[in-house]
């Protein structure tokens, strides 16, 4: 996770040049992808209101400045964007990448970031499901054309087409029934966060796999994603701020965490890292190198 909202690089706020250092030094220390997630603000009274930057306008740069590592979003909140427009950036910033996004989608959470930008939060999950019936088909077959109570398209084109004839993979994350259908229904992966230990991961998981198992898809089809806070102590700055639930210790230590993982059938582990600096790049590296021995 590339730590781009306010006081979260060692109680600091980044600078792109920083992030850029942070997303560079991953590749180069084999990690498989960085990622970005989506707000306007945080908004936790009686806690000040905290910032965050763009996430596409950063993940447009990560994607110029890296050639190896795909890039994620987790996940985007469909809601602040036009959907038909959205499929259009996505592409965009897949041909810059050369292929390596992973567009994670959502229908966002946090009301106070909705009211304060002027975005509807009413019926988020009926929008949402509208809204994936015209960014998929454009991503997936370069057209849409759909009139729906919150969205319409008329004849969109996606045109110049992406680097992959079917768009970017999609990934989803929501844990209720109507999210987990959608999920079945449209999405390559699924996400759930945030853990620590591989023990907390079993009630999460267990209602998708209902959901799978519902619509008769293959388990093996859709890839589970986890998102999984690490502490790395020797490298906190600001005790305070440490997550409740991460995995924490030496690289051996993480290195073991992230093994149950796997061994627990999740694909693809997204790390929060606590400090988001270079030193815990390569702290990840190591123990990630440790897990695959």
């Amino acid at each position: 996770m590339m730590p781009i909202s306010e006081r979260e690089l060692s109680g600091r706020t980044a600078s792109y040049g920083e992030l850029r250092e942070i997303g560079q030094a991953a590749e180069a220390a084999g990690l498989d992808s960085i990622w970005v997630y989506d707000h306007l603000l945080f908004r936790f009274p009686p806690e000040p209101t905290s910032g965050i930057y763009e996430a596409w306008s950063v993940l447009a740069a990560l994607a110029a400045d890296t050639a190896r590592v795909e890039i994620g979003t987790i996940v985007m909140a469909m809601p602040f964007r036009n959907p038909a427009v959205l499929a259009k950036m996505a592409v965009t910033v897949d041909e810059i990448s050369g292929g390596r996004l992973i567009l994670g989608l959502g229908a966002g959470w946090h009301e106070p970031e909705f009211d304060a930008f002027g975005i509807p939060f009413d019926h988020r999950v009926g929008r949402f499901e509208e809204a994936l019936r015209i960014v998929l088909p454009l991503l997936r077959e370069g057209r849409a054309d759909f009139h729906g109570r919150y969205h319409q398209a008329d004849g969109a084109l996606l045109l110049p087409v992406g680097p992959r004839p079917s768009g970017p993979p999609i990934l989803t994350a929501g844990r209720r029934p109507r999210m987990l259908r959608l999920t079945v229904e449209h999405a390559d992966m699924w996400n759930a966060a945030w853990f620590g230990d591989v023990s907390e991961i079993e009630p999460r998981v267990a209602p998708l796999r209902e959901a799978l198992a519902a619509a008769g898809r293959e388990p093996t089809t859709l890839e589970i994603t986890i998102g999984v806070n690490v502490v790395f102590p020797e490298l906190v700055t600001t005790p305070d701020e440490q997550p409740t639930h991460a995995l924490r210790g030496s690289a051996a230590e993480i290195a073991a965490g992230l093994g149950g993982y796997r061994e627990a059938g999740v694909g693809h582990v997204i790390a929060a890292c606590v400090p988001s600096t270079v030193e815990a790049m390569h702290a990840l590296a190591e123990a990630v190198s440790l897990a695959r021995s």
